[in-house]
């Protein structure tokens, strides 16, 4: 399988360390971050054919990874 786009690290990668940092520290941020992460692969397995689905199906999923990266950046960008 070829390198996965859209790896929190890889996109927001001044707050790599924060990612780590809250990953450890906040169980809530780690759920989060897990689930997108799962989402994200199965995603891209839909995008490479590699597990096809209907178009209306991987839009939805597209949605729902946006959802939860738009929470884990707040979470990323909150004040302390």
């Amino acid at each position: 399988m070829s390198n996965t786009p859209h790896q929190l690290a890889a996109d927001f990668p001044e707050l790599a360390g924060k990612i780590s940092e809250l990953k450890a520290s906040d169980p809530r941020f780690a759920a989060l971050a897990a689930e997108y992460e799962a989402l994200n692969d199965e995603v891209h397995l839909a995008e490479t054919d590699v597990h096809p689905m209907e178009d209306l199906a991987l839009a939805e999923l597209r949605k729902k990874r946006m959802h939860l990266k738009d929470e884990i950046y707040r979470m990323l960008t909150a004040p302390a």
